[in-house]
């Protein structure tokens, strides 16, 4: 679209290069003399001051890169006539694989397998060495079903025949339709079914899954939403996996889990002070990280772009 937009519309295109998030003067900065829309990312937080500025430099439209728009005030923008847009549906898929990509490498300890092979330790087979979790047959808890709760919780029932447990201020039809389908698809064929349930609060979900995937909005609701306290609920060799946004979690909290609980594993795709990790979380061989790369598929990236 960075060519269309020039020679079929004859719009004038200024692109950002910087690899660092832009603060609001240099943003400011790049309204002037005059701008119509800013395409912008999920790294820098869209003020009522802000949309002022853009407003006030000819712009009419925000647009988000990212499903999620915390980082962007939606008031402050419909104040001064601004519309806002997001990015859904395009980056389902890819977010909830990157879900269950995060599941298997907890549950079968793949990053320290692969340091020690990298490290040159491996020297004989053993029965014992790094011994994970068997996903079959367990129940994968998901807070939040939206799109890309649903889609991961689909994957993972469908793929490790786990049985599904969710947590959402609204019941998903299409969500439990699907698992139902599947499990009396197996169920024909002479295979154990798999179950789905709606439950009422979150406690429920840390207190009797397997793996916990977390995908809900955030907001003041959600922030810390998994604290000192709700860790403490989670079975003891439990999965935690969080593709939503960092602050869902509180990070001091889960590195001190995480340190006093060897057989309980994390796997993080953003973070609270993101790009920053908390001390010591990027120490602990229980925790799986990777730098907020759940859309970073080619396809889903130009998706997102368009």
């Amino acid at each position: 679209w960075l060519n269309l937009l020039p020679t079929v519309y004859h719009c004038r295109v200024d692109q950002v290069t910087s690899t660092t998030a832009l603060t609001a003067a240099q943003l400011k900065s790049l309204f002037l003399p005059k701008v119509d829309a800013v395409v912008g990312q999920l790294t820098e937080p869209w003020t009522p001051d802000l949309f002022a500025a853009l407003a006030a430099a000819g712009g009419v439209a925000y647009s988000n890169v990212a499903v999620g728009y915390d980082n962007v005030d939606v008031a402050g923008a419909t104040r001064v006539g601004i519309a806002v847009g997001n990015t859904p549906g395009v980056l389902t898929e890819a977010t909830a694989e990157m879900a269950v990509s995060l599941v298997m490498a907890c549950a079968r300890r793949v990053v320290e397998a692969d340091a020690f092979m990298r490290q040159g330790k491996y020297e004989l087979w053993l029965p014992n060495l790094f011994i994970g979790k068997l996903l079959s047959g367990k129940t994968v808890g998901v807070i939040g079903a939206g799109r890309i709760g649903s889609t991961a919780a689909i994957m993972l029932a469908r793929g490790f025949r786990m049985d599904v447990m969710y947590y959402d201020k609204y019941p998903s039809k299409k969500l439990e339709d699907t698992i139902r389908s599947f499990s009396d698809h197996l169920v024909a064929n002479g295979e154990k079914g798999v179950s789905i349930t709606r439950v009422g609060t979150p406690e429920e979900i840390l207190e009797q899954c397997d793996v916990v995937s977390l995908h809900p909005n955030l907001d003041k609701s959600t922030h810390h939403l998994i604290n000192k306290d709700r860790l403490a609920l989670m079975k003891r060799d439990a999965i935690l996996v969080n593709c939503a946004r960092g602050p869902i979690v509180n990070e001091v909290d889960l590195v001190q889990h995480c340190r006093e609980n060897p057989e309980f594993f994390a796997g993080l795709d953003v973070f609270e002070d993101e790009p920053l990790m908390k001390p010591g979380l990027k120490d602990l061989d229980n925790v799986v990280i990777v730098p907020h790369i759940a859309s970073a598929t080619f396809w889903t990236r130009s998706g997102m772009s368009i």
